[in-house]
């Protein structure tokens, strides 16, 4: 009984100690469910790449969501357990995602296959008001991205690799805003290609 006790108080504990994914997007509290779409932009035509439904609990993190391409085909599906999240593909088999609390604001988020193989590993590093400071790849391409923000919204985003040298810099302005703070209309263009993608959000609230 006592080990049972020990181990419910340690999920919870793990879950109240995992950021929030509305703080992490700065969202507002109440967010039920959402849509979001993102195009690229080119000769000022928008082409949709994808499109995403999103369902969150009622304390903010996500607890299922549906990716699909331009033409309908799945791309990925997640679904929030107990332990850790299941990412599902539809050309490969899934993916299940651990994230550990680590000190300093920090999350270490790794996943891998049912056979323990390693696909990727990020480490989360955040602000205080739990939005993201920077993600360190930490498998795979081994780059770091910067977040910057101005008047409680993310303006810029810089990539760099293990060596600190700048891989890219997206500048982000949003366009459009509802009367709770959310974003509906984002543009983000690359300084290094000049690439522009353009994300429309459709919240729905509790």
């Amino acid at each position: 009984m006592r080990v049972l006790l020990f181990f419910m108080i340690l999920v919870l504990l793990q879950s109240c100690a995992t950021k929030k994914y509305i703080n992490k997007q700065l969202l507002p509290e109440g967010i039920a469910s959402a849509t979001e779409e993102i195009y690229v932009l080119v000769h000022d035509q928008k082409k949709l790449l994808q499109k995403k439904e999103l369902v969150f609990t009622k304390n903010g993190r996500i607890k299922y969501s549906k990716t699909i391409d331009s033409l309908g085909n799945l791309l990925q599906e997640t679904e929030k357990r107990l332990w850790f999240i299941k990412e599902s593909y539809a050309d490969k088999e899934p993916y299940y995602c651990k994230t550990r609390w680590k000190p300093k604001q920090r999350e270490r988020i790794s996943c891998y296959t049912r056979k323990q193989y390693k696909e990727n590993e990020g480490i989360y590093h955040y602000n205080k008001d739990g939005t993201i400071h920077k993600i360190v790849d930490n498998f795979t391409t081994f780059y770091t991205q910067y977040f910057y923000y101005t008047d409680r919204q993310l303006s810029k985003i810089v990539i760099k690799d293990k060596n600190h040298k700048l891989i890219d810099e997206i500048l982000i302005h949003c366009m459009a805003m509802d009367e709770k703070g959310t974003c509906l209309q984002q543009r983000r263009v690359s300084s290094k290609t000049n690439h522009i993608k353009e994300i429309l959000f459709y919240p729905n609230y509790r």
